[in-house]
């Protein structure tokens, strides 16, 4: 296999670079920091993932979400000294465009403060002073780094990836996007029934970039396909494969449980020195150990469970150090406060994102804080009633807001509605305040934080008022502190009959226990369980599709004639006189039903 041989291409290396910023990957570091040119021999497989701290955690990409700003929100939850340890993913780019349109390559990448030079001059880039270098891939603090591309063309690929290769540890080829775009782009998962294109990628940049290229995956109807695959993509050149473990039709309400089985089975037949990664199923902090040993896998990225709650990489403080950001229950359960998180997030995007100094706070509240001698004005809010109808904007508002095509600005209402879900829920002039904002409306999204910590001390205040006589550990009340998001997923399991003490505890047809297991009140940051596929269609947000339809019936029909029935139905009509019993008119008949052989009536 390619796996088992290193390149001995040759590279330029620049300032320092690997993730700690201390030495290249061989292990051979600049020493003088001076930007020098450095030439050394390109690592391939574990010898490449070890020379990167052979992380165990993984942030996913995700298109527009993974930007600069989450990734350093998201490492700012872990020791200074371990955020080297999480290998982090831009958003995915398009390959062709990435190459041929520089406003697109600009307005989502950003490593220097002028533009990227194209063509790619690792020599000259070498050679730049620090000073240079602005957000993506600075070896101060966004290292380890892979760039992750979607492509069906090498060529383009190639190219692409030539530009990001001085600021990046390796690229990533995207093979597991579900989505109709990809569908209609013929990239992502679309590409799983092009075998020769995704080899013929592969190998050229293995061949031809100067880092590695790794690749993420879905896995496929059978684990022995699913091997299959995966040994394509390893025999071609791949360095890691990230293995999803959901098929590409498991998406939106029909997204389910990941299959860890097969990663598990991938984890004993590839090669020992063979580096997987896998996605899927992370929901909280404990389930990337849990994924680890289940799995085999070297390491565990997430992705929508980081959108949800950015501190999921991070261990929970120690009892009796949680300080004002971590908030821990009489329970003992616990979590970031989004309140202390979406501080955090404002202020990386004033320092990164606007280059200014962060405006002074006040320490976030506390119920054991003494009373407040001069209380806050409230923010003017007249969100009672619906959302306020859009305004028009300008030529020059929308030329204004289109001009910088800030990544880390364009994301901020996406993020900020993913990790306050369960608040805004509760708190809906939060939330209308949230819609209003707009890309680059700081003053907005403070207006919003201000929103944010007031909900907060509310809710702690109404939780400490609840639990004031309580003097162990107690579960009194926790109906109080779902929000009616959850509440409403609850009442759904149901399905009208009278709520019972047993829950479900089979993660393939309930998920209440997985909402018992993850929830937390509504002011802490937690992870959004979706309901597993059974649910979705009892609640009726999915519907099975005529081509699915069409499938039941026909193996509905070869089942009934296996077990000799009529092709109708498991009933056959029969005329009878009714007479015979006595019971009606003689001479009347009636039509009854007769079960056929086979079926076990009850």
């Amino acid at each position: 296999m390619a796996s088992e041989s290193l390149s001995e291409e040759v590279r330029i290396e620049g300032e320092g670079g690997t993730a700690n910023g201390a030495s290249t990957a061989n292990g051979n570091g600049n020493g003088n920091g001076n930007g020098l040119e450095k030439r050394r021999k390109k690592l391939h497989g574990r010898a490449f993932y070890e020379s990167i701290g052979s992380p165990k955690i993984v942030l996913a990409p995700m298109v527009e979400q993974s930007e600069f700003a989450w990734r350093m929100l998201s490492r700012s939850f872990l020791p200074s000294s371990a955020q080297t340890s999480l290998l982090a993913y831009t958003p995915m780019f398009h390959s062709k465009m990435f190459y041929e349109k520089p406003k697109y390559r600009d307005s989502h990448f950003q490593p220097l403060i002028d533009a990227i030079p194209a063509p790619a001059d690792p020599y000259h880039i070498s050679q730049l002073d620090p000073s240079s270098r602005h957000l993506d891939g600075n070896p101060e603090y966004d290292r380890p780094l892979t760039v992750q591309f979607c492509s069906n063309d090498p060529d383009d690929l190639l190219n692409a990836a030539k530009l990001v290769a001085p600021f990046c540890d390796a690229v990533d080829l995207n093979l597991g996007c579900p989505q109709g775009i990809a569908r209609r782009g013929n990239y992502g998962a679309f590409l799983q029934e092009d075998w020769t294109l995704i080899a013929k990628m592969i190998a050229k940049l293995h061949a031809e970039l100067d880092i590695p290229i790794t690749a993420k995956m879905r896995i496929l109807e059978t684990r022995e396909k699913t091997l299959e695959y995966a040994k394509t993509i390893l025999d071609a050149g791949a360095s890691i494969i990230t293995v999803h473990g959901r098929r590409r039709e498991q998406k939106g309400h029909n997204t389910g449980l990941a299959d860890w089985s097969v990663l598990r089975y991938l984890r004993e037949q590839l090669p020992k020195e063979t580096v997987i990664f896998a996605n899927g199923n992370i929901l909280q902090h404990d389930d990337i150990q849990k994924c680890l040993e289940e799995t085999g896998a070297d390491a565990v990225m997430s992705a929508e469970g980081n959108l949800y709650d950015p501190t999921i990489f991070a261990k929970p403080p120690p009892v009796g150090q949680e300080g004002r950001e971590y908030w821990r229950g009489r329970d003992g359960k616990g979590g970031y406060r989004m309140d202390a998180v979406m501080r955090r997030y404002m202020d990386i995007i004033h320092k990164y994102g606007l280059g200014a100094e962060p405006p002074s706070r006040r320490p976030l509240f506390m119920p054991s804080d003494p009373p407040e001698i001069i209380q806050e004005e409230s923010p003017e809010e007249t969100d009672d009633g619906p959302p306020r109808k859009k305004q028009k904007q300008s030529k020059a508002d929308k030329k204004q807001q289109k001009g910088d095509k800030n990544p880390n600005l364009t994301a901020m209402q996406a993020h900020l509605f993913h990790l306050l879900r369960p608040l805004v829920a509760r708190h809906h002039n939060v939330r209308d305040a949230l819609a209003r904002c707009r890309v680059g409306d700081v003053e907005g999204f403070e207006n919003v934080l201000t929103l944010v910590e007031g909900a907060v001390k509310e809710g702690l205040i109404e939780y400490e008022r609840e639990h004031t006589n309580d003097t162990a550990s107690t579960n009194e009340n926790t109906e109080n502190l779902l929000s009616s998001e959850s509440q409403t997923q609850q009442n759904v399991h149901q399905n009208g009959e009278q709520s019972t003490d047993v829950i479900n505890d089979d993660p393939h047809t309930s998920s209440l226990a997985t909402v018992a297991r993850c929830k937390r009140p509504w002011w802490v940051c937690q992870a959004y369980v979706r309901p597993v596929p059974k649910e979705a269609f009892e609640k009726g947000s999915m519907q099975m599709s005529k081509k699915e339809k069409k499938k039941l019936e026909k193996a509905a029909e070869e089942e009934a004639k296996a077990a000799g029935l009529l092709p109708e139905g498991r009933i056959e009509k029969e005329v009878v006189d009714a007479s015979k019993d006595g019971l009606e008119e003689r001479g009347k008949t009636e039509v009854v039903e007769i079960p056929r052989d086979g079926v076990v009536c009850g």
